[in-house]
């Protein structure tokens, strides 16, 4: 399916986790960069910065109970330690972001690495495995062109 060249109505929201901010910055540029790219103005971009990946889900949920987003896109980053705090984490804020799409009708690109290593992270947010937040921004664009135009025929 060929991404429709229409840039949704409304704001788009970026949210990043400042946990493994070293990771998440580089998330953010790929994002910023879709966004641009795809014509979308930097004054209608709103970026948040919240702690970590667990509080990603609280802040997509706010964005779209707040109205006039066509689009959020969630970036962090969890990297596996020695404890299970990973599957929590991960697995939790995972489906809370989805949780909140489907609640609210509103698109959330899927930025959060989960990753075994800092390397591997690194190598998703812009080395040799591309970025990852650019994806999930033009993941979240295209699904927002899905929602019917407010100015479209209803016939």
């Amino acid at each position: 399916m060929t991404p429709s060249p229409r840039i949704p109505a409304g704001r788009v929201g970026v949210l990043v986790s400042r946990y493994n901010e070293t990771v998440t910055e580089r998330l953010l540029a790929g994002a910023e960069a879709c966004l641009r790219e795809r014509g979308v103005p930097a004054a209608a971009v709103d970026v948040v910065r919240v702690p970590g990946a667990w509080e990603l889900p609280f802040a997509a949920r706010t964005l779209a109970a707040r109205g006039g987003y066509a689009a959020v896109v969630a970036l962090g980053a969890v990297i596996r330690g020695e404890t299970a705090h990973f599957e929590f984490v991960a697995g939790e804020a995972s489906r809370g972001l989805m949780d909140v799409a489907l609640h609210y009708g509103v698109p959330v690109g899927f930025g959060l690495l989960t990753c075994e290593t800092l390397e591997q992270a690194l190598a998703r947010s812009g080395g040799n495995a591309g970025n990852k937040g650019y994806e999930a921004a033009a993941a979240a664009l295209d699904a927002a062109t899905l929602a019917p135009r407010a100015d479209a025929d209803p016939d």
